[in-house]
């Protein structure tokens, strides 16, 4: 059983048991919540599809860390004229593990 949720602007397959790695959240370490904007549940055959979200379906979730990503360099130059630009940046995420799927029908 999977679940395509929508969080931070991007879509993820969530399935129960896995990490998934989204936009950082305002939620503790060990504290648990809902998703409820869910865009795909599938069970085995059963498939169902919201349009554009799923009506009675959630996905809860506790978050396990809150951190943050490997850092990134953003390097501009332009040739001939002597610049140039080096900036560092790391993203702040979230990991979230899935622990259950929920589909009320």
């Amino acid at each position: 059983m999977y679940a395509v949720i929508r969080t931070g602007g991007r879509q993820f397959r969530a399935e129960i048991g896995k990490t998934i790695d989204v936009e950082r959240l305002p939620y503790e370490v060990d504290e648990s919540f809902d998703i409820t904007d869910v865009l795909l549940v599938e069970d085995g055959d059963n498939t169902v599809i919201g349009q554009p979200v799923v009506e009675g379906a959630s996905v809860r979730v506790r978050v396990q860390e809150q951190g943050r990503g490997k850092k990134i360099i953003v390097f501009k130059y332009n040739p001939r004229t002597n610049y140039r630009r080096k900036q560092g940046h790391r993203q702040y995420f979230t990991r979230l593990l899935v622990e259950d799927i929920s589909l009320q029908n």
